[in-house]
C-alpha cells in the first residue's frame, strides 16, 4: 500500500498526509481520526519530514517495527530511485547550463517562493513572528554557515518560550495516544541513542576524515539535516546546501537543479538526499552514497518517533514546549526566506527572461493551482526555449 502512495502521492507533506487520511482512516479504518490527528501532530512538533514520520507511526501501530521499516520504504523508494536516475542521467548528459536544466533552477525559484508564502501565512502571523523570521534570514545571509542556522533555531526556541503567548502555539486535541508495544524505558534509550549518534557522527567523521565525500562525513552530514530541520522538506534546503556545496561535494548548479527535479517527483522530498549522494561519485561509489544519505536523513525520524509516542501523551499538553516549537516554526521560515535568496535566487535568475519564467511559474503554482511536477516540465520546457533565444 505504501509504495502505491510513494508512486501517487504527489503535492508536498500538506498533500501526502490527506492521502494517507483517505487511505488509513476514511478507506482501511486502520486508525480513527483522533488517534491519526494525534500521530499528525507528534510528527509536526518532531523535527524531520512529518508526512514520513506518519507513515513509519502508522506502520509502527499495525506491525511493529517491521511494519514502520515497510511504510517508510515503500513511500521512499519511488522517488528516491528517479532522483539516483536522474543523477545518473546528468552526469552522463554533462548538462552544464543546458536550458532544460537552467528552467529546473528557475522552476525551483518559483517552488520555494510559494512554500514561502504558505508557511509565513501560518506560522508568522504576528508581528513578534515575523520579527522572528527576519532576523534569521539576516543572520543566516551575514554568517552563512551551519552553526548560524542551528544557533538560530536554538534562539528561536528560547524566544518563544520567553515571549509568545501559550495560546499562540499549536495545540493538540485530547485524543489519546496510539497504542504502541513499546515500553517508556526502550523508547527513552531509542532518545538517547539518537542524541549520541548527534554528538558522536561529527567526532568519528572527524577523526577518520578522507578526502572528497566518505562514508562517515555523509553519514555524519544528513543524520545532522535529519535531526535538526522542522517545518519541512523546503527548510533542509539551507542546511544541506552548506553541508554539501560548501566542502565541494556537490556544486550549486547541481544542488539547485536536482532540488527543482525532486518537485516533479512523488514521495517525501528529503529523498533529494538520494541524489545529492549519487552526484558526488561516478557509479558504484554514488550509488552507495546516495544509499548513506538517504538511510541517515531518515534514521533520526525512525528514532525521534518509536522514541517519542510512550511520552507524548505528556509533552502535548505542556504549553511551554508549544510555545517553543512555535518559536522554532517561525525561525524556520527565515531560513526558507535566506535559502529562496541563496542558493536558490542568486543561481538562478540571471536575466529579465529568467525572471518572466519565474513569474509565470510562480502564478501556475499559486493562482492556477498547477501541481509541482507540471509546473517543473513547463520550465524545463521554457528553460530550453529562452536558451534558443
Amino acid at each position: 500500500m505504501f509504495f502505491r502512495l510513494g508512486l501517487t502521492s504527489f503535492g508536498g507533506p500538506v498533500a501526502h498526509l490527506g492521502y494517507f487520511y483517505d487511505e488509513i482512516v476514511a478507506r482501511r479504518r486502520w486508525l480513527d481520526e483522533r488517534a491519526y490527528a494525534d500521530l499528525v501532530a507528534l510528527c509536526q512538533f518532531l523535527p524531520g519530514p512529518a508526512s514520513s514520520q506518519v507513515g513509519i507511526g502508522i506502520g509502527l501501530a499495525r506491525a511493529g517495527v517491521p511494519g514502520a521499516l515497510a511504510a517508510w520504504l515503500g513511500f521512499t523508494l519511488p522517488s528516491a530511485l528517479a532522483l539516483v536516475l536522474f543523477a545518473g542521467a546528468l552526469s552522463a548528459l554533462d548538462g552544464g547550463d543546458a536550458g532544460w536544466l537552467h528552467g529546473l533552477k528557475l522552476a525551483a525559484v518559483a517552488i520555494v517562493a510559494h512554500a514561502l508564502r504558505q508557511m509565513a501565512s501560518k506560522l508568522t502571523p504576528d508581528a513578534t513572528r515575523v520579527t522572528f523570521a527576519v532576523l534569521c534570514a539576516s543572520a543566516v545571509l551575514l554568517w552563512p554557515g551551519t552553526a548560524t542556522q542551528l544557533a538560530a533555531v536554538a534562539a528561536g526556541a528560547a524566544a518563544g518560550w520567553a515571549l509568545l503567548h501559550r495560546e499562540d502555539s499549536p495545540a493538540t486535541d485530547d485524543a489519546e495516544p496510539i497504542a504502541i508495544a513499546v515500553s517508556k524505558s526502550a523508547a527513552a534509550a531509542l532518545l538517547l541513542v539518537f542524541a549520541a549518534l548527534l554528538l558522536v557522527l561529527p567526532l568519528l567523521a572527524s577523526q577518520f576524515a578522507g578526502a572528497g565525500a566518505d562514508t562517515l562525513a555523509v553519514a555524519d552530514a544528513f543524520y545532522r539535516a535529519g535531526s535538526l530541520v522542522f517545518g519541512g522538506g523546503h527548510v533542509v534546503l539551507p542546511l544541506l546546501q552548506s553541508e554539501v556545496v560548501a566542502p565541494g561535494w556537490v556544486t550549486q548548479s547541481a544542488f539547485v537543479a536536482g532540488y527543482g527535479a525532486a518537485q516533479a517527483v512523488p514521495g517525501p522530498l528529503f529523498t533529494f538526499s538520494a541524489f545529492l549522494g549519487a552526484v558526488m561519485a561516478p557509479g558504484a561509489a554514488g550509488l552507495w552514497l546516495a544509499l548513506v544519505a538517504l538511510v541517515a536523513i531518515f534514521l533520526p525520524s525512525f528514532l525521534l518517533v518509536v522514541g517519542m509516542l510512550p511520552f507524548w501523551a505528556e509533552v502535548r499538553h505542556a504549553g511551554a514546549a508549544r510555545a517553543a516549537l512555535a518559536g522554532v516554526n517561525a525561525v524556520v521560515v527565515g531560513l526558507l526566506l535566506a535559502a529562496l535568496y541563496d542558493p536558490v535566487w542568486v543561481s538562478a535568475v540571471g536575466n529579465g527572461a529568467d525572471m518572466a519564467l519565474v513569474l509565470a511559474a510562480y502564478l501556475l503554482l499559486a493562482v492556477y493551482r498547477w501541481p509541482a511536477w507540471l509546473v517543473v516540465a513547463f520550465c524545463a520546457v521554457g528553460g530550453f526555449a529562452i536558451a534558443g533565444l
